[in-house]
């Protein structure tokens, strides 16, 4: 178990944390949410001791084992993958060492004997034998071949040295497991494997996430940070969300009797106040008055962007036909003679572990590169607007939010131009800020609002969801599913593939592609059924 007492962290002035005391107990997984800059993550920080708060105490149960996922992606560089896993459990990876070393000793003493001797007990009873296997079996889980098990971690590339983290953190059955957006950077498969590995675990898990499908599958407590105090609701973020505006109408609701009885109260008090005969009844009713209040009802931090893709005009039924498309990048061949051809609504979601293919596709596709072989051709009617995955060209200048989404409107009044920006939360002042030094969140936004402002009737979207608060998503997602032209994307968010996607394109491994016209959940399960299928043949074969 894990819990604090009057937690309180001070920024300057600001009270980030205001008192807070809460429980984690073993057995449930809580979801950590809030809006951007509510400090879920400074709040794990605490938690795991790497950040000091201004008063109150972290307290955990004696003996338990808290574990963390790294954020540091090149702390591990000069260890190989499988002993950066086993770092996960410090003593474990000390006693290994410790033993290798005493072992290693050409004059081996009975001092080295006995203390071999104790270090091997300590090594047992933490099932310390299993070690690389338990290791090796969470990092096939996550997709880490084992070919790459004994490489350098400065030897993998960015998305490898996420899943090898995940893998430390999770190793040796920690008590309590604290994960800051483990999603971040997981293909589906690892994601799918990570959430039946949480759905297992039977101790105490607080997780911090943006993916809202994976909050709905593993979470059993909802902790919610809003104005500096934590709110635990027992479900997952589904049930939290009905729950919590379940409360907030209720509220409202109560409100609206009391002040119609309020109303009322005060009729009658100046109707009869000055008369004799009524005046015991009117004295009453002040003091009935004075015994009603008002329940306070106070606005959350979180903001909901408005995004609504409205495009200038109906698309027609000739959208996209693709010939025979391949592409090689550096000797790898990610694309290999693709053709599909796109109807007037369709809604592709493309998936696959290699980002590489997709976003090359989308490349091409939008002609900022050429293929090697094959051709595309749009429709006559089509327009399109591209959310490339990196988008830091855009802002590699100096002006204003603005300056630079009014470059991109065919209406150039600045009143216009900052309805838009209004709409995605940069009010104020805020349409003055230098597009360089936006955050990550911010630049998002203002790719939205360039893609809204086009018209387009052709959406392209390459990862649209990253660094987006869970609001911004889910204004996202509803912007998706009410858009009436065609969309062509890449989501790791479970919850918009399968609510916006009516077809499903996977470029497997060799850059072919897979072409199906499906929801996403029912992509899954045949995929799933067709693996399973295959196992039974291959273990039939053997059996023969």
């Amino acid at each position: 178990m894990i819990s604090t007492s009057n937690i309180t962290l001070r920024v300057g002035k600001k009270a980030l944390f205001e008192d807070v005391n809460i429980k984690f107990t073993e057995g449930n997984c809580y979801g950590l949410i809030g809006a951007n800059g509510a400090g879920k993550s400074t709040f794990l920080r605490i938690l795991s001791g790497q950040l000091e708060p201004t008063g109150g105490e972290v307290i955990i149960t004696p003996g338990s084992r808290l574990s963390f996922l790294q954020q540091d992606h090149f702390k591990y560089d000069e260890y190989p993958v499988l002993d950066t896993v086993m770092l996960g459990n410090a003593r474990l990876y000390e006693i290994m060492k410790e033993k290798e070393a005493i072992y290693a000793k050409e004059d081996f003493t009975d001092e080295d004997g006995i203390k071999a001797s104790e270090l091997e007990a300590e090594f047992a009873a933490m099932n310390g034998w299993e070690a690389e296997s338990d290791a090796a079996s969470l990092l096939n889980g996550l997709g880490i071949e084992t070919e790459l098990h004994y490489s350098l971690m400065k030897d993998l590339a960015g998305p490898e040295k996420v899943k090898v983290l995940l893998a430390q953190a999770l190793f040796g059955n920690p008590d309590i497991l604290l994960l800051d957006e483990p999603t971040n950077h997981l293909d589906l498969d690892a994601i799918a494997w990570l959430e039946e590995f949480l759905i297992g675990f039977n101790n105490t898990v607080i997780v911090v996430s943006h993916d809202r499908y994976f909050l709905n599958k593993v979470c059993t407590q909802i902790a919610d940070i809003d104005y500096g105090k934590i709110k635990l609701y027992a479900g997952n973020y589904d049930f939290w969300y009905e729950s919590s505006q379940l409360l907030i109408r209720q509220m409202k609701e109560a409100n609206k009797k009391k002040e119609e009885k309020i109303k009322e109260l005060q009729e009658f008090i100046s109707r009869f106040s000055a008369n004799a005969s009524k005046s015991k009844q009117a004295t009453s009713r002040k003091r009935a008055l004075e015994k009603i209040q008002l329940d306070e009802i106070q606005p959350s931090s979180r903001k909901y962007p408005y995004i609504h893709f409205k495009p200038d005009r109906a698309i027609g039924n000739e959208v996209l036909t693709v010939e025979s498309l391949s592409k090689t990048i550096d000797g790898e061949k990610v694309l290999d003679h693709i053709s599909f051809t796109l109807n007037h609504d369709d809604k592709v979601a493309f998936v696959g572990g290699n980002e590489l293919a997709k976003t090359t596709l989308f490349q091409i596709l939008t002609g900022e590169i050429e293929p090697d072989t094959g051709t595309y051709k749009w429709g006559i009617t089509t327009s399109q607007a591209y959310f490339p995955q990196d988008n830091g060209a855009e802002f590699d200048n100096d002006s204003t939010i603005v300056e630079w989404l009014t470059q991109y409107s065919e209406e150039k009044d600045v009143t216009y131009v900052r309805g838009f920006l209004g709409r995605m939360l940069f009010g104020g002042d805020d349409g003055l800020k230098r597009v360089r030094v936006l955050s990550g969140g911010e630049k998002v936004r203002c790719m939205l609002s360039k893609m809204m402002i086009s018209g387009a009737n052709v959406l392209i979207f390459d990862e649209p969801t990253n660094h987006l608060d869970m609001e911004a998503i889910t204004a996202l997602n509803n912007g998706m599913t009410k858009f009436p032209g065609v969309i062509l994307f890449t989501s790791r968010d479970h919850q918009i593939v399968q609510t916006t996607a009516n077809r499903i394109m996977e470029i497997v491994p060799g850059g072919k592609l897979i072409d199906k016209i499906t929801t996403y959940d029912e992509y899954l399960e045949n995929d799933e059924m067709a693996r399973k299928r295959q196992t039974y043949s291959i273990q039939t074969e053997e059996d023969d």
